[in-house]
């Protein structure tokens, strides 16, 4: 298959959100989504950008992507915390994932972070079976928690 991976830009920013909205949808969360386009595009690549992405894309365009940015860990130091990684149903198989996977345990390798931490749904067999070919620890025991904006 023939595709470039490289790091996103910002007129990348509405493809990524469609892909944000189809990996919610095979979440079954598609209701969760509530960032603009304008929110995610500054969060990105505004004066106080806060995330980074890799795409993968061929001559049709963005295939999937793995979005990511730095966490800090008192306990660890600094780490990557990669928050989406997500490559379009139709276009799984192909070995997109292992590239872009890949490719962000590069940039954490690069930067000389102390590891790299995500999650994955319980449910989610496919994903829990791609992670553990690579040795990862699939921790129990921690439930997430959060404010929503009204809350706050």
């Amino acid at each position: 298959m023939d595709f470039q991976l490289r790091y996103a830009v910002k007129e990348d920013c509405p493809r990524l959100l469609e892909l944000i909205h189809e990996l919610a949808a095979y979440e079954k969360a598609s209701e969760e989504v509530t960032v603009t386009l304008d929110e995610f595009a500054d969060a990105g690549f505004g004066e106080q950008a806060v995330w980074k992405a890799f795409v993968v894309e061929n001559s049709t365009g963005i295939l999937g992507f793995a979005l990511f940015y730095i966490r800090y860990s008192t306990w660890k130091g600094c780490r990557l915390y990669l928050e989406d990684f997500f490559v379009s149903e139709n276009q799984r198989g192909k070995g997109l994932g292992k590239v872009l996977f890949e490719r962000v345990m590069k940039e954490a390798r690069d930067q000389n972070y102390n590891g790299m931490t995500w999650q994955v749904l319980d449910w989610n067999e496919p994903a829990i079976n791609f992670y553990k070919k690579y040795g990862a620890q699939i921790e129990s025991g921690w439930l997430n928690t959060s404010f929503n904006k009204d809350q706050l």
